[in-house]
């Protein structure tokens, strides 16, 4: 009756609408790109605390 095409099809026709990425841009959404420094900051800075108090 009401014909909708695959999703596999959808997103395939969604992904090439997209431009293709700038070179060294491996982030296309913001939030994961914040999230992700935010991360890696927070870990960064524990081990250097944990290791500060354990090496004295």
């Amino acid at each position: 009756m009401f014909y909708k095409k695959p999703l596999e099809e959808r997103i395939a026709d969604r992904q090439a609408k997209l431009p293709p990425l700038k070179e060294g841009a491996h982030f296309e959404h913001a939030p994961a790109k914040f999230i992700f420094i935010s991360l890696t900051v927070i870990i960064v800075l524990a081990h250097v605390v944990g290791f500060a108090i354990l090496m004295p």
